[in-house]
């Protein structure tokens, strides 16, 4: 791939261009927002001047409702040799650009499964696709040279290409991503009017439960639109559980001692569901899951500080697997949660200690 037009310059087309840019691709940007191409191009990811011929691949990367309309007008233009669209549903596209009859072999519908709650240029960066699925949508009327294309596209932003059918993809980001968004923002809306002394009692858990809540609205409107039948039929399902649920923790109020027995088996229900799930999201580079062990430390809320603490565990030879901070309520201090392989938490406790760290048991 020597040239590149990316239609549509938010944070997926724009992250997508500064990838290919930083390949050596002649990258052009279009976007209906003169302005937006302009600050893409500002940052390095190609230029806002339209191509003089056709590019080998134009990526659109509009909203899902706007993809097949943009998409049929740059075919119908042939702006390119191949084309893609980045939208986070794919069935419906797809079936658009069918009913309008376009020829479809010189397109492939994809989908680069990461982002950002932040949307818009500023917020793109050329490593956003790195290490992260990138699903494919080919049928038996994709050429060849498109799905070459779209391959060299993914590789070019590091990203892993799996290859899906549409509609298995749409049923599948309703289950990972889209239902999980509407729950998220459910929890966060308890938030809205609570008491501010409830708020400030605001742990690690409830940021890891709201933390996607924080998205656009606006973006999410637009992919819910396109995908509203597999979202909703998966919402009834979590719907029966949470009046099952609801149920359950009635019953542990009663004076009756059976109700009660009743209810602590509905709730350990739940919650044993809840562990067979979550054992199966993948884990460090979508590998299987792995058990860590945890080194907790107590830092001051200073400069350097976690700098301090990686080049010391780096010093004691061992990798840190992830790390996750919990801030003091009301304090600049907080505690890190370095998770390491069991084997490495002893020699990593001990390393920190020798070297002042306060470790908490």
């Amino acid at each position: 791939m020597r040239t590149a037009l990316v239609i549509g310059t938010g944070l997926i087309g724009t992250s997508a261009a500064l990838a290919l840019a930083g390949r050596g691709v002649q990258v052009h940007l279009a976007d209906h927002d003169p302005e937006q191409a302009r600050t893409a191009a500002a940052l390095g990811a190609g230029t806002d001047e339209a191509p003089e011929g056709p590019v080998d691949l134009a990526i659109v990367a509009a909203p899902p409702a706007h993809v097949a309309a943009v998409l049929a007008d740059a075919m119908r233009r042939g702006v390119a040799r191949g084309y893609i669209d980045v939208a986070s549903v794919k069935g419906g596209p797809r079936r658009e650009l069918e009913a309008l009859g376009l020829d479809l072999s010189s397109y492939i519908g994809t989908h680069p499964m990461s982002g950002r709650e932040k949307s818009g240029p500023l917020a793109a960066t050329g490593d956003l696709f790195e290490g992260r699925p990138w699903v494919l949508t080919p049928t038996r009327d994709t050429d060849t040279e498109v799905l070459n294309l779209a391959l060299e596209l993914v590789s070019h932003c590091r990203a892993v290409p799996v290859v899906m059918d549409a509609d298995a993809h749409d049923r599948a980001v309703a289950l990972v991503s889209h239902m999980p968004h509407l729950v998220s923002s459910m929890v966060a809306a308890r938030l809205e009017n609570a008491e501010e002394a409830a708020v400030r009692l605001c742990g690690q858990g409830i940021r890891d439960v709201t933390r996607i809540a924080a998205s656009d609205p606006r973006m999410w409107i637009d992919i819910l639109s396109a995908n509203p039948g597999p979202v909703a039929d998966l919402l009834t399902d979590v719907a029966a559980d949470l009046e099952e649920t609801v149920q359950a923790l009635r019953s542990l109020q009663s004076s009756d001692e059976a109700k009660r027995g009743e209810g602590a088996v509905g709730i350990e229900d739940v919650l044993r569901r809840g562990n067979a799930g979550q054992v199966r999201v993948p884990g460090k580079h979508g590998t299987a899951p792995r058990t860590y062990e945890v080194v907790a430390v107590l830092i001051d809320d200073q400069p350097g500080q976690l700098a301090r603490i990686f080049a010391d565990a780096g010093r004691a030879g061992v990798n840190i697997e992830d790390v996750r901070i919990e801030h003091a309520t009301g304090q600049q201090a907080g505690l890190v949660q370095l998770m390491v392989e069991p084997q490495a938490a002893p020699v990593l406790s001990a390393a920190l200690r020798e070297r002042g760290w306060a470790i908490r048991q």
